[in-house]
């Protein structure tokens, strides 16, 4: 047995280096060096930078309404909860990646010029009914995962100029957005990431620092939780929060090594926790149940030159997050027509344009920053990056022999392969109960209710109602004419 695992981590580790030095350009000119610094990430580094900017983005404007929905003490244990679920799940991926590749590479299969996806990844281990499943999931989840980066655009640059309505501000967006499709692949993410990961560190402190310094308003009240509704519909966008692992299998094919993923998005999550802990709690301390009819912090909070800092900052991560949750469905759709090789990169922009049109259709039907991501994240994140790779990750591994000869072995921490097998049918079953169960009727019903009282299609959602201009004065019948304001009278005695 010691004489076979020797083959497969020289196999792996002789993959692997090759890939690195065809990740790396060899040419020494300026040029080369100045493209290689901006253009071509590759490093765990990189990774890290692409998972904790990716993690976030708009979620941290919401979960000060999340906190208003679930109070304090229950805000702060989702997060650390879900954190800790989160990373799990995207482990669990990492290693089903790295067992995927590995038997393909043994049959060797070349991915010099292909991406591989989540998809493909339960297609090769567990056959295609899987692979439909994981598509389907997938690809919905991160439609709108695009559609919520859009409406967030929207919503943010209405607080900075509120002469055009937030539908008006949608149209222009999805216009700015559609130029992701000029971004290769993950690979080409690195300055974005790496400036994504500030914008989203300003953000979550100036919320911190400017709620701290606002103090709390008169007469505020903290009384979440308050109704079950919307507990649980608070309780999943914290779910959602921290499932942004989509996109996890398309950022490992993007780096040198992808067997150092392991332990990156536990690392993300981690300083991701730094960041929306203390501004949830923050905005929540001072402003406590106005959030729960203000879904996005920015419009509870003063108008000033920090604040529209942070407006411009959140904007463009949410430009940078657009182009993460839709290059993956930009692969799936070059697969689909028979351009994903295809080397003209104006002709494989030209084909993903269409990617972006019910993107944007559906970010005008659905405007309502805030429930969506507690809808999408009950109805597909749940199954998506924790029900599914859990579920996977057991049945790949269910006999004997497929234990032993992984590549990865679970660690001695977490109980080997009972330990991993009792924590993965953990977080289906609270998933699936919690999340997908109660989670879904809560958010359903907050959605339904958001399309009841506003409508579909709707204007300005959360906008406040323009100033009413008092009624004119109509004059009495008989009565003298009241005199010109600019002429003075003379009373003679």
């Amino acid at each position: 047995m010691e004489s076979s695992d020797k083959v497969v981590e020289t196999v792996i580790v002789g993959n692997y280096v090759e890939m690195e030095s065809e990740g790396k350009p060899n040419n020494t000119d300026i040029k080369s060096k100045i493209s290689n610094l901006f253009w071509h990430g590759g490093s765990a580094y990189d990774a890290w930078f692409s998972c904790a900017s990716n993690q976030v983005a708009q979620v941290l404007l919401t979960l000060p309404y999340s906190f208003s929905q679930l109070g304090m003490l229950s805000g702060v244990t989702f997060q650390l909860f879900y954190g800790l679920l989160g990373s799990w799940t995207a482990y669990l991926i990492s290693i089903l990646y790295i067992e995927y590749r590995t038997r393909k590479e043994r049959e060797k299969v070349d991915f010099r010029n292909h991406v591989i996806q989540w998809f493909e990844v339960l297609d090769g281990l567990l056959g295609k009914h899987w692979r439909n499943v994981g598509l389907a999931f997938n690809c919905t989840f991160l439609l709108f995962g695009s559609v919520i980066q859009l409406i967030a655009c929207a919503s943010n640059i209405y607080y900075i100029n509120d002469n055009l309505d937030k539908r008006t501000w949608t149209y222009i967006f999805g216009a700015c957005c559609a130029t992701t499709v000029f971004i290769p692949s993950f690979h080409n993410y690195r300055i974005w990431s790496f400036l994504g990961l500030l914008m989203t560190t300003y953000t979550a402190w100036y919320l911190t620092v400017a709620s701290l310094l606002h103090g709390q308003v008169e007469g505020v009240k903290h009384s979440g939780p308050t109704k079950m509704v919307l507990y649980f519909t608070g309780a999943t966008n914290i779910l959602y929060t921290f499932g942004g692992h989509a996109v996890t299998v398309e950022i490992m094919h993007a780096m040198w090594k992808p067997q150092k993923f392991k332990a990156i998005y536990l690392w993300a999550t981690l300083y991701v926790l730094t960041l929306t802990l203390p501004s949830a709690a923050s905005v929540y301390w001072a402003f406590g149940d106005l959030l729960l009819d203000h879904s996005n912090a920015f419009s509870l909070l003063p108008k000033s030159p920090f604040r529209d800092m942070a407006l411009f900052l959140n904007l463009f991560l949410q430009f940078i997050t657009f182009g993460f949750a839709c290059t993956p469905l930009y692969f799936v759709w070059e697969k689909a027509i028979g351009l994903h090789e295809c080397r003209s990169l104006c002709k494989r922009a030209a084909v993903r344009l269409p990617v972006v049109v019910p993107i944007w259709f559906l970010a005008i039907i659905f405007p309502f920053f805030g429930p969506i991501n507690s809808s999408v994240g009950s109805l597909l994140v749940s199954f998506t990056v924790y029900i599914i790779p859990a579920l996977a990750h057991m049945l790949t591994f269910k006999t004997a022999a497929a234990r032993e000869n992984a590549v990865e072995q679970p660690p001695k921490f977490v109980g080997r392969w009972a330990g991993t097998f009792t924590i993965n049918i953990f977080v289906v079953v609270w998933v699936l109960i919690v999340g997908f169960g109660f989670g879904g009727w809560a958010s359903m019903t907050n959605f339904i209710h958001q399309i009841d009282t506003f409508g579909l299609f709707t204007k300005c959602y959360q906008c406040p109602p323009p100033p009413r201009s008092p009624p004119p004065l109509i004059p009495q019948v008989g009565a003298p004419s009241p005199a010109p304001a600019n002429i003075t009278r003379h009373h003679h005695l």
